[in-house]
């Protein structure tokens, strides 16, 4: 199964749509900015954070994006 149809299913059977292109897109841009400016365990975590904020998929990038940049994490830890 790729990873594509398991996140439609998986959405299905939480009772969601799955995310857009777009969001697709800016999720794993933020799980990357976590990633490569932290450990790894930062992507999956601050995805998770990402649903709970409330602000759009874009927002979260931009915060993400943000504390990348204040801290100077530009690579693995």
């Amino acid at each position: 199964m790729s990873g594509s149809e398991w996140i439609e299913r998986f959405a299905a059977k939480l009772g969601l749509d799955g995310p857009s292109s777009e969001e697709t897109t800016l999720l794993l841009d933020l799980a990357g900015v976590a990633a490569h400016s932290s450990e790894r365990v930062a992507a999956p975590i601050s995805c998770w954070l990402a649903a709970r904020a409330g602000i759009t998929t874009a927002e979260v990038l931009r915060v993400a994006e943000e504390l990348r940049d204040e801290t100077g994490a530009d690579g693995h830890r």
